[in-house]
């Protein structure tokens, strides 16, 4: 369903990424695996269309994403992505409940439809008890299912976690990792996930490995 090809992109005269070709298949779950510095999560914003590439472009069902505007791929990504960052990125002065409810709000839906979509999926993730918390009254594990949650709110196609466990401890990261697989399965997600952990990325059906911008093979 995506498809990079050639991608690079450069800072400068600093070459971050250097032509690489991806493929993902609509129901499948693959990591990009990779020491920090590696250009990961550069790769995975541009497949995601956050930032364009230097050179190459991403296709998505044989369409060019990066010759829409912006205001086109604003929406592409609002209707089709979820993303997961290894921070939440929660709004502090926000509950979980709000939280969860603000791709909805931004995209113009009506405070009603948001709020019952928000409490559906807090209550999936077991979190139904927590609507009215704040981030900082949250473990590290419950912020990050908040965030996976919102990530969730407009029934995307595509997951894509940059380091989701990343800053969580031992525990809490195994039932992150669980929870993604758990998602890809009862929703049918289609999941791309970049991380430095090499127990988690064994678990994937398909793994690729990124050094110096280049995969290694």
């Amino acid at each position: 369903m995506i498809r990079a090809s050639r991608i690079e992109k450069s800072y400068g005269h600093l070459n971050i990424l250097k032509g690489l070709d991806f493929e993902v298949v609509k129901g499948e779950a693959v990591c990009i695996l990779g020491a920090s510095g590696a250009g990961k999560s550069t790769f995975l914003h541009i497949l995601g269309t956050l930032d364009r590439p230097t050179h190459g472009t991403v296709y998505y069902q044989g369409a060019d994403l990066f010759a829409k505007s912006d205001a086109e791929l604003s929406t592409f990504r609002a209707e089709k992505l979820g993303f997961v960052f290894q921070f939440h990125h929660l709004l502090s002065e926000f509950s979980a409940l709000e939280n969860v409810m603000l791709p909805g709000r931004i995209t113009g839906k009506s405070p009603h439809e948001c709020r019952n979509r928000a409490k559906e999926l807090l209550d999936y993730f077991g979190l139904s008890h927590r609507l009215t918390h704040y981030p900082s009254e949250l473990s590290g594990g419950e912020q990050q299912r908040v965030a996976i949650a919102r990530a969730l709110f407009h029934r995307p196609q595509f997951l894509l976690a940059d380091e989701p466990t990343g800053n969580l401890d031992s525990e809490n990261s195994l039932k992150i990792q669980d929870l993604f697989f758990k998602l890809k399965e009862e929703m049918g997600l289609t999941l791309v996930v970049v991380t430095h952990d090499t127990r988690f990325a064994s678990r994937f059906p398909r793994s690729v490995k990124m050094a110096d911008g280049q995969w290694v093979f």
